[in-house]
Order: structure tokens, then C-alpha cells, then sequence
């Protein structure tokens, strides 16, 4: 009986380490960008609440008994305005400093006041630079509805830079707006 002894290949020895070598970038960036689509989602949640919240705010203000007034819009230092509300809403995310916010409501005014055509007037706030918000339009039943709105837009970058694997993942720009009706 003979016993056949294998001997260990030399040219085998290092292609573990080099699968390993090959893959391991692969993962990482697999790895990575899971943690950046997780961020985009937790700010796609914050946008949503924050322009609902300002807006119920809005229309609904801190009416009591003893005070019956609409909420003002801003400034955003102010504690009890729309503004204050919508952007205290994003202060979790990363760079809260990248939201811009704009305010249309009765309180600020109204243009073409009693008209068909007549709508609330609107102001931002923020520091996202340029901000590209659309004109509210009029209330389909003005002049007895007044339609307010609370516009936000945020520019997100993402947590992890992919820029060491050669790839771009991209800043992104999300906008959320909300209306409701008030009765005027």
C-alpha cells in the first residue's frame, strides 16, 4: 500500500489575500452607501413633519380662550412662530444651517384682498442659498378661504464622502411643501 502525500502548491499560497484585497473596497462602498441612503431617509421623515407641523401651526396658531390670534410667521429666533416651529423640526439633521423656509399666511397679508384672485403673502427664512420657491396660488373659494403654506427646502450632502473609491455620490436638494385653508 502506498501513500500519496499532496504537496502544497506555492502558486495557490497568496490568492486568498488577493480575493480579499479585491473584494474588501466592494463591501466597504456596498457598506457606505447603506449609511448614506439611511441618512436621505431620516431627512426625507424630517421634511415631511416639519412644513405639516408649521403649517397646522399656522392656521391654527395657539388659539386659547384668551387669545384668538393666527400664529405670526417669523423670525425664525422667535419661539412661537411658524417659522421657529418648522425649522426646530429639522435641528436633528446634520446641517440644519441648509434649510431655507418660506412662510405664506394671512398674517403677513394678503394681495388682492376680497377678490377671487386673492391670496396670502409669503416671506423666507433660512440660509440655504437661492432658494427657488414657486408663488402660492389663490384658494379655489377665496375670498372666504385664505390658502397658507409652508414651503421648506433643504440641501443635503451626504454623511460619507465615496471620494477614496473614484466615485461622486451626489448632493441632493429635497423641497416639501404643505397648504391648508383658513377661513378668512
Amino acid at each position: 500500500m502506498r501513500l500519496s502525500v499532496r504537496r502544497h502548491n506555492s502558486s495557490n499560497s497568496g490568492q486568498s489575500l488577493i480575493e480579499t484585497a479585491i473584494l474588501v473596497p466592494l463591501v466597504l462602498l456596498l457598506i457606505l452607501n447603506a449609511i448614506n441612503f439611511g441618512y436621505y431617509f431620516v431627512v426625507c421623515v424630517h421634511l415631511a413633519s416639519a412644513p405639516r407641523q408649521g403649517v397646522e401651526y399656522s392656521i391654527l396658531g395657539y388659539q386659547t380662550p384668551a387669545a384668538l390670534s393666527l400664529a405670526a410667521a417669523g423670525p425664525i429666533t422667535t419661539n412661537t412662530s411658524v417659522s421657529y416651529l418648522a425649522l426646530q423640526d429639522m435641528k436633528t439633521l446634520a446641517a440644519s444651517s441648509n434649510a431655507a423656509i418660506q412662510v405664506c399666511s394671512q398674517v403677513i397679508g394678503i394681495q388682492n384682498a376680497g377678490l377671487a384672485t386673492q391670496k396670502a403673502s409669503c416671506t423666507n427664512y433660512g440660509s440655504a442659498p437661492s432658494p427657488d420657491f414657486s408663488a402660492v396660488p389663490s384658494d379655489p373659494e377665496s375670498p372666504n378661504f385664505v390658502l397658507h403654506r409652508v414651503y421648506v427646502q433643504y440641501k443635503v450632502k451626504p454623511l460619507i464622502d465615496a471620494g477614496p473609491f473614484g466615485l461622486i455620490t451626489p448632493n441632493l436638494t429635497f423641497n416639501r411643501q404643505v397648504s391648508m385653508r383658513a377661513i378668512n
